[in-house]
């Protein structure tokens, strides 16, 4: 069997502290320096550079110049996966003294996973499309319905136009702060997009955590029936 290896080969690259704190960094779905990364990460823009090379080779992220900058993002949706899973392991696993510190308490309130939404939002907002009908849970996944269908031609969405990729359509990401399933894929992306298009949702500079703001909070209610403190 050959799959044991690339396991070992792939998780020795992400269980390093300085290259783990770099991923979680581009977790945002955003593209950043070498610079950027290892000022993240407490570490030399040397030592981030032999790192970034690593994690380009493995394909694990991928790298665009621009000018005479590097800019690097994760290869794709499934490494954010694959990184939400382990922070799933990591959160949940043996008790580490660690304070909380508010950065935390955002974090599990909204975040971007990669390129959709999650904690407790993103939880809601994917609970609250599975009690209209939009999406259904069948065999462990999401699959939109018949009027998930409709209700995306108002938006000006059609499945044909989320198919294009070929990443799911609507994933099942288990929430690593809730426990339960946000919703990922094409459709969590296209959502992402239109409530910060909306301006429902604000980034906040040098995390994951969003922000939700007031007319996010009334439209969150009016449109899909979520309440939030």
């Amino acid at each position: 069997m050959i799959e044991g290896p690339y396991i070992a080969e792939a998780a020795a690259l992400i269980g390093d502290p300085s290259r783990a704190t770099m991923l979680s960094a581009l977790m945002d779905g955003r593209a950043l320096t070498a610079t950027e990364l290892a000022y993240s990460s407490g570490i030399t823009p040397q030592t981030a550079s032999g790192h970034l090379g690593r994690l380009t080779q493995a394909r694990l992220v991928e790298v665009e110049k621009q000018g005479r900058h590097r800019y690097y993002r994760l290869a794709n949706a499934h490494v954010a996966h694959a990184l939400e899973a382990l922070m799933n392991l990591a959160v949940h696993g043996p008790p580490r003294h660690r304070p909380t510190g508010p950065r935390d308490e955002a974090m599990r309130f909204a975040r971007t996973c990669y390129d959709h939404l999650a904690g407790r939002v993103g939880v809601a907002l994917a609970q609250s499309l599975l009690k209209s009908g939009i999406l259904e849970e069948r065999n462990g996944a999401f699959e939109i319905t018949a009027n998930g269908e409709a209700w995306l031609e108002k938006l000006g969405l059609d499945l044909a136009s989320l198919n294009k990729g070929r990443r799911a359509v609507a994933s099942r990401c288990l929430d690593w702060s809730e426990r339960m399933p946000h919703l990922g894929g094409a459709l969590g992306a296209v959502l992402l997009k239109e409530l910060e298009a909306r301006e429902w949702l604000l980034r906040v500079d040098g995390t994951r955590a969003v922000t939700l703001t007031k007319s996010g909070k009334a439209g969150l209610r009016r449109n899909f029936g979520i309440s939030l403190d």
